[in-house]
């Protein structure tokens, strides 16, 4: 997931992304926990795009308290 990708997008799209994220994320650590990941790359990468997400969403939040 791309940054530029991200801003293009509505707060509303964010938040679902956000979401679609967390339940990915939870889904890799009780995969973890059983041993069935393969990919263990992919829990870093999810991660990361939440982490990118919710700036994305503060950075759209602080804009719209500026202007108003």
């Amino acid at each position: 997931m791309n940054a530029n990708e991200l801003r293009d997008k509505t707060p509303d799209q964010l938040r679902d992304d956000l979401v679609n994220l967390k339940k990915e994320a939870f889904n890799l650590r009780f995969q973890q926990a059983t041993g069935q990941l393969e990919n263990t790359a992919r829990m870093r990468q999810v991660r990361r795009d939440v982490a990118r997400v919710n700036t994305i969403l503060n950075q759209k939040a602080a804009a719209a308290a500026q202007e108003g």
